[in-house]
């Protein structure tokens, strides 16, 4: 078979995701070994099974084989196909697990993507729902991914360990994407924000709120941070509170920093106050950083600068996370693409850290698999 010729190899169960949804993009065949093999419980761990149910699930086509110990997987990729779907997240990581991939996956299926995500909305581990839709969403607009059934919607809220929450994700399908321009992220001009409780005394949002308020308002008038307190049903089965922050710029950035309680029976526990003032804290490091796209979206927006038209893309960013690192290596083994990657000093003092441009020119990934009208 001339796809087993040009199939990929991998060893180990780090960088999953990645593999799985650039195996997807390009169509190229993958085998990953030795997942996990030399610990006491060997194989796939139950929140990546239901990812790989997922990646099934908004595939048409797909071939996926796993050994019976689990350590071993072969994915061939089919089309992608969309449509509206429904998925169970494993509780054990947060939606935005599986989220992040999607907003990679959604503007290239067959059909508009509308999925109901069932599981734990916001924890400690992923990036949660609040911060994927006040900083994905703006920025797949800036690649001319908009319009009215672009959302992110939270029906319910659920906190580790149970969950309980559900969410609506819609995106519409796009042919090409735009090349961009993302080099000046511009001063702050307001800062957005929820605070959230459930199952817990609505008290505590506030609480919150005072506290991080007390911190940015030295820095900034235009702060408003919403309370977000669930009752009944749509407040999952497990209880919590924490926060979300988001600094726009006058140019369009959205940087966000985030905190959630510690699950039930875990932990130390948390005061309203402290966790209120750490979050500010976060933001205010995640300015220092800087860029025109903030820590959490740097591997999607250099995806889909990837997968743009043979134009060139520029954008800032902040110092690279170590995931981004491993996903720029695997973006030239699956699209064998290189970035120009310069260092950029701060201008000023005050300007945060060490900035870092990245240049591409894209590839002219073209979406086959929708219908032209």
């Amino acid at each position: 078979m001339a796809g087993e010729a040009q199939c990929l190899s991998y060893a180990g169960c780090n960088f999953l995701r990645q593999r799985l949804v650039l195996a997807t993009l390009s169509g190229r065949p993958m085998k990953i070994r030795k997942i996990r093999a030399r610990e006491e419980d060997p194989g796939l761990r139950d929140f990546e099974a239901s990812f790989i149910r997922l990646i099934d699930k908004v595939t048409n086509g797909s071939r996926i084989e796993i050994n019976q110990t689990g350590t071993t997987l072969y994915y061939q990729p089919g089309l992608l196909y969309g449509g509206s779907l429904e998925h169970d997240c494993s509780p054990t990581r947060g939606i935005g697990y599986y989220l992040e991939s999607l907003l990679c996956l959604a503007p290239f299926m067959k059909h508009p993507l509308k999925i109901v995500l069932r599981g734990v909305t916001n924890d400690q581990v992923d990036p949660s729902v609040d911060v994927l839709k006040a900083t994905a969403l703006p920025l797949l607009k800036k690649f001319g991914i908009d319009g009215e059934s672009l959302e992110i919607k939270i029906n319910q809220r659920g906190m580790p360990p149970k969950g309980g929450g559900e969410i609506v994700f819609a995106c519409p399908v796009r042919r090409v994407l735009q090349p961009v321009q993302l080099t000046d992220p511009g001063k702050i001009k307001r800062i957005r924000g929820t605070a959230y409780s459930v199952r817990v005394s609505p008290q505590m949002a506030n609480r919150i709120v005072e506290s991080a308020r007390s911190i940015l308002n030295k820095f900034l008038p235009d702060i408003y941070i919403y309370t977000d307190h669930m009752k009944g049903v749509s407040s999952g089965k497990s209880p919590g509170f924490g926060l979300c922050l988001t600094a726009e710029t006058v140019n369009g950035t959205v940087l966000s920093a985030e905190l959630a309680s510690n699950p039930q029976g875990q932990g130390a526990a948390v005061l309203p106050e402290e966790l209120g003032q750490n979050c500010a804290k976060l933001l205010l490091e995640e300015v220092y950083r800087g860029g025109c796209v903030d820590s959490t979206n740097q591997s999607l927006a250099l995806l889909l600068m990837t997968l743009g038209q043979r134009d060139v893309s520029k954008v800032l960013l902040g110092p690279l996370s170590p995931y981004t690192i491993e996903f720029l290596r695997h973006l030239r083994s699956f699209f064998q693409i290189m970035f120009k990657i310069e260092t950029k000093a701060p201008e000023e003092e005050h300007m945060g850290g060490e900035k870092v441009l990245m240049t591409c020119v894209g590839i002219g990934f073209s979406n086959l698999s929708k219908t032209i009208r």
